[in-house]
């Protein structure tokens, strides 16, 4: 499977997220080809529908807003997380029976496309048994939250490129206790541009996508 990407840049997630679903239905319909949407958002706080979401935001939505920080329900898995500028977000549009994956696959091969990212950076990435995501040593790098109807999916990953962590103080990121961490933080002054991680990204999606095995139908 060969996507086709679109960078949106700086949207807001209301938008992305309507903008998502009409793409749904046109590669659901064969009227769209599999598509990854690459962009970032000002600073909102997603809360899914779990039950224990809401409790983990710590400051009033009043405050928030006063902050600039806008907060959003959302109908992704997973629980509350984070997004702002210098935070790369995915959001593959993907049929996943062509592809033969599962949801538990999927979520396995997102994994995988951040991992081989942030490892082109020399930064050693790797799943952690406090949940799903991206981890360096005990701090969270990468968040992932997925829907996927009909068999394609929607919402996707959020990498920490340049995020601003403070953000971060005012929930608990996906309900766990452990800190966050950002490529910057890592590599400092080393940190590459967002433009270069966008085109890492795209072709580690292609690589991902074209050597997908084969072996279970979803």
């Amino acid at each position: 499977m060969t996507p086709h990407f679109q960078d949106l840049g700086c949207i807001e997630y209301q938008e992305a997220y309507r903008l998502q679903i009409d793409l749904h239905d046109r590669v659901l319909n064969q009227q769209q080809p599999p598509t990854i949407l690459l962009l970032e958002h000002p600073p909102v706080i997603t809360i899914s529908k779990r039950k224990a979401a809401k409790s983990h935001l710590l400051t009033a939505e009043s405050h928030l807003q006063s902050l600039g920080i806008d907060v959003q329900p959302t109908d992704r898995g997973g629980d509350i997380t984070y997004h702002g500028p210098g935070q790369l977000v995915a959001y593959p549009i993907l049929p996943l029976a062509p592809l033969c994956l599962n949801i538990r696959r999927y979520i396995a091969l997102l994994e995988d496309v951040l991992i081989s990212i942030l490892a082109q950076l020399n930064i050693p990435a790797t799943r952690h048994e406090a949940g799903i995501g991206v981890w360096v040593e005990d701090r969270k790098i990468a968040a992932i939250g997925v829907r996927v109807k009909k068999w394609v999916s929607l919402h996707g990953i959020a990498l920490n490129v340049t995020t601003n962590l403070d953000h971060y103080q005012h929930i608990v990121p996906c309900g766990l206790t452990q800190r966050v961490t950002s490529i910057q933080e890592i590599l400092g002054h080393d940190t590459p541009t967002m433009s270069h991680i966008k085109e890492i990204t795209r072709q580690t999606f292609q690589d991902a996508l074209s050597n997908v095995p084969k072996s279970i139908t979803p």
